[in-house]
């Protein structure tokens, strides 16, 4: 099991993975990881702790989760970093196919639940096609695996952790724009942010917000927009685990306020808000009060210069705030 602190580097406000506390058998690879990796969050690892635990793989994504899935299943705790989220897709196969159902498939007599992988996500203002994707719904399709985003240090590395000693092979995806923008006190000794389980930001009677990662910090500008200008009370959900995810927690909020947005940085069809929207439209269908909005990416690749048009900013998610409102 594989013990991490996650420390804030002030002066470029840089959060970055250390190993604080290991125990024999927990390895961490991926492309440059040796060298510190693209972000800097594994800086001084290899020194501290070997280069037989710390160490650089070929620029081949499918034989890094492969590697992955074979050190998890010999018994060893397997970090594996995948270097942008974008390419991830040449290791889909090893995911879906062989990690996901490798319990399954053996009738628990093998699994690789050690396994961990780590990849920078989402959008960071200049990333365009290839450095900017948000892919989870690919995989929320995909029973046997667990999907994790956080939205800050604090939340990353408690949620990372319990990702790391749980016995499920799990997807750590990390909002790439923190590395630099996120500023937190996080503290030294381990802790645990429990898995598939929302957390309520701010209490709310009108309108459910819900968003994950860096789409978070949006909703929570637009609902104190919406309290400040049309004296609207928002409940703000961060959703944290993508799958399995928590049902209840949203469902009870809709309850109460009888509408819902939620909103993603990727694209709208078949995003996962599609999912929440589903559920949600099945178990609390004769408590809403306006019909369910969506407030995503457009179904384009992801642009460059056009960016700041894309993301599904707060005045995108405020206007649909305010037709819910006024339906």
């Amino acid at each position: 099991i594989l013990i991490v602190v996650l420390a804030i580097r002030l002066p470029s406000f840089l959060y970055r993975i250390s190993f604080e506390e290991a125990l024999e058998g927990s390895v961490i690879f991926g492309e440059d990881v040796a060298f510190g990796g693209v972000f800097r969050c594994t800086v001084g690892l290899r020194d501290k702790y070997g280069k037989d635990r710390v160490f650089n793989t070929p620029l081949c994504e499918q034989g890094i989760v492969g590697f992955g899935i074979g050190v998890a299943v010999a018994g060893a705790t397997a970090i594996a970093e995948i270097q942008f989220a974008d390419y991830i897709f040449p290791a889909f196969d090893q995911i879906v196919n062989e990690a996901a159902k490798y319990r399954y498939r053996s009738g628990d007599l093998f699994n690789c639940g050690n396994l961990t992988i780590r990849a920078p996500w989402g959008c960071v203002g200049h990333g365009a096609l290839y450095h900017s994707q948000s892919p989870e719904a690919f995989f929320a399709h995909c029973p046997g695996i667990k999907i994790v985003i956080p939205r800050s240090p604090l939340q990353a590395k408690g949620l990372l952790l319990s990702c790391i000693e749980d016995k499920n092979p799990c997807i750590f995806f990390e909002p790439k724009i923190l590395y630099r923008a996120a500023v937190e006190q996080v503290p030294v000794e381990p802790y645990n942010i429990p898995l598939s389980q929302a957390e309520v930001l701010r209490q709310g009677s009108d309108v459910t917000l819900v968003a994950w990662g860096t789409q978070v910090h949006v909703i929570k500008e637009v609902a104190v927009m919406a309290q400040e200008k049309l004296g609207v009370s928002c409940e703000v959900i961060d959703l944290r685990t993508i799958l399995p995810w928590d049902t209840e927690t949203i469902c009870k909020s809709v309850v109460k306020t009888g509408r819902l947005l939620i909103s993603h940085e990727a694209p709208l069809t078949g995003g996962f808000a599609s999912e929440i929207s589903s559920t949600v439209q099945e178990e609390c269908f004769l408590n809403l009060e306006a019909p369910i909005s969506r407030v995503c990416g457009y179904d384009t690749p992801f642009p460059h210069i056009f960016e700041p048009f894309y993301i599904p900013d707060k005045w995108k998610c405020y206007d649909a705030l305010r037709k819910m409102i006024n339906y």
